[in-house]
């Protein structure tokens, strides 16, 4: 969903609407340590400029991290220019929807929390897909 206007605020009366998750509640926090979200505010959540939909809240594996690399996208290398301190087994991320789902079809889908991923993962995956990898603790 796009709720920002012309003028890059909310749904056209300056305010963007509280972010839901998958699961129809709002939008809980994925990881502070390390800092993640698109906006950098511990969030999957999304808008207007978010191009790569970071909206997924997952678990890093070793085997997503190498499934990532070898398609390109290398999350697992400090890069300080960005201030990314490169990703481990065990950090929580947001992930670009169609790459978690890229890599669900793949087998090697990293395990997800479902309360701290937005809703506009659903145009990527179904529910039933991304219940399949919901980590224990929803």
């Amino acid at each position: 969903m796009n709720y920002f206007n012309g003028n890059g605020n909310g749904n056209g009366n300056g305010h963007k609407p509280a972010a839901r998750n998958v699961l129809g509640g709002k939008l809980e926090g994925c990881s502070t340590d390390p800092m993640t979200g698109f906006y950098r505010n511990g969030k999957c959540d999304t808008g207007a400029n978010d191009t790569g939909v970071h909206t997924v809240c997952a678990r890093m594996t070793r085997e997503f991290l190498e499934f990532s690399k070898a398609a390109g996208n290398d999350l697992s290398t400090p890069m300080p220019a960005f201030n990314f301190p490169g990703l481990k087994p065990g950090d929580c991320w947001c992930l670009c929807a169609a790459r978690w789902k890229e890599a669900y079809d793949a087998g090697a889908a990293p395990m997800i929390r479902l309360a701290a991923t937005h809703e506009a993962t659903l145009r990527y995956a179904s529910i039933e897909e991304l219940k399949e990898y919901a980590l224990d603790d929803e």
